[in-house]
């Protein structure tokens, strides 16, 4: 088992740090598969929220690689996708989740969002629908270089919005961390807009791991945990959560 080297809580957040990225991804997987076959002991089918990116790369991996997990008792959602990239660009978040997840296990069903709607209100108010119908169990989540949940970014995040999924404009520190994580080769190729789960839709998940290592969340981790609960930092909203862990390793945690 891999242990942690300091835990602690800050209001209902818990908070767990380790050694390295690779150890922070191998304690969030197993934490992971633990909590749905704990869940899945109660007999239902579960629902599954899955963020996008180079920082859940170990978790997802740890997760997959994980036995005693019913996949085909399970449906997957992903947190937010990008506005006109072609359906399998590579740089598409629902892509990225295929390549590493959705095509490797046997979930009972896949839902995903369509980054190239032509009706991008209808999109939204489908997806929300899918939502609705099928409550969040439990959200991988991530935070972003600027302190930003999925694409709801400081400033415009509402955390009283009502609305489960809506087009979000990507402010510029958002579009710079994805040329960061080398998603794309500039910052004129990262788009400006995306479809996006807002915070309450984040929030109404049963529970909630974050998955957050790197040098470079150090800051955002900071005003997360350190910082008032407020739109400036959207991720400081998780100290809310009945039921969430952060997982970082000692460089996201620096500036603790």
């Amino acid at each position: 088992m891999t242990r942690a080297l300091e835990e602690f809580k800050v209001d209902g957040l818990n908070v767990k740090v380790f050694a390295d990225r690779a150890a922070l991804g191998r304690a969030a997987g197993l934490a992971a598969a633990a909590r749905i076959r704990a869940m899945q002991g109660e007999g239902a089918l579960l629902n599954l929220l899955f963020a996008a990116g180079p920082s859940q790369d170990e978790t997802l991996e740890a997760l997959r690689r994980e036995p005693g997990v019913d996949w085909g008792r399970i449906n997957a959602f992903h947190m937010d996708e990008y506005l006109g990239l072609p359906p399998d660009a590579p740089q598409a978040l629902a892509v990225f989740l295929k390549v590493r997840l959705f095509d490797r296990l046997p979930f009972r069903q896949v839902f995903t969002i369509d980054g190239a709607a032509v009706d991008e209100a209808a999109e939204c108010a489908r997806y929300a629908a899918l939502l609705r119908e099928h409550p969040l169990d439990l959200a991988f989540l991530g935070i972003g270089e600027n302190g930003h949940l999925a694409f709801n970014d400081p400033g415009v995040a509402d955390f009283q919005d009502p609305l489960w999924v809506k087009v979000g404009e990507l402010d510029a520190a958002c579009r710079q961390q994805q040329v960061n994580d080398g998603q794309f080769r500039s910052l004129a190729e990262v788009p400006a807009r995306a479809i996006t789960l807002t915070v309450p839709a984040l929030l109404s998940a049963r529970g909630a791991l974050i998955a957050v290592p790197g040098s470079r969340k150090a800051e955002a981790v900071r005003r997360t945990l350190r910082g008032p609960i407020a739109a400036a930092c959207p991720a400081s909203i998780l100290r809310r959560h009945a039921n969430a862990c952060l997982f970082l390793d000692k460089d996201s945690a620096a500036g603790l």
